[in-house]
């Protein structure tokens, strides 16, 4: 759900999920990698994201003839093949 902290709006993991049409591991991909920041919640061990940062995510190449969204939000972003930076920490 969704919380007002600051002002800001930020998401839970699910959220994000749904919104990019991706996995949780893609999604701490893109924190490790810089690509997307991720907050500590004030309570437990759950990471919040800025709704603006997520949808910046969406907006890399919006077109209604584009691809799926899953295919294109890291297209112009250089990060290598998951298989080569698994298991790095």
């Amino acid at each position: 759900m969704a919380q007002i902290i600051d002002g800001e709006e930020y998401l839970d993991i699910e959220e994000v999920t749904a919104l990019l049409g991706v996995k949780k591991a893609t999604i701490y991909a893109y924190v490790s990698r810089g690509v997307l920041r991720s907050f500590k919640q004030r309570v437990g061990r759950g990471r919040l994201y800025r709704r603006d940062d997520v949808e910046a995510l969406c907006a890399v190449h919006p077109s209604d003839t584009s691809p799926p969204l899953n295919d294109r939000v890291l297209r112009d972003v250089d990060l290598p093949e998951a298989e080569s930076w698994v298991g790095d920490h």
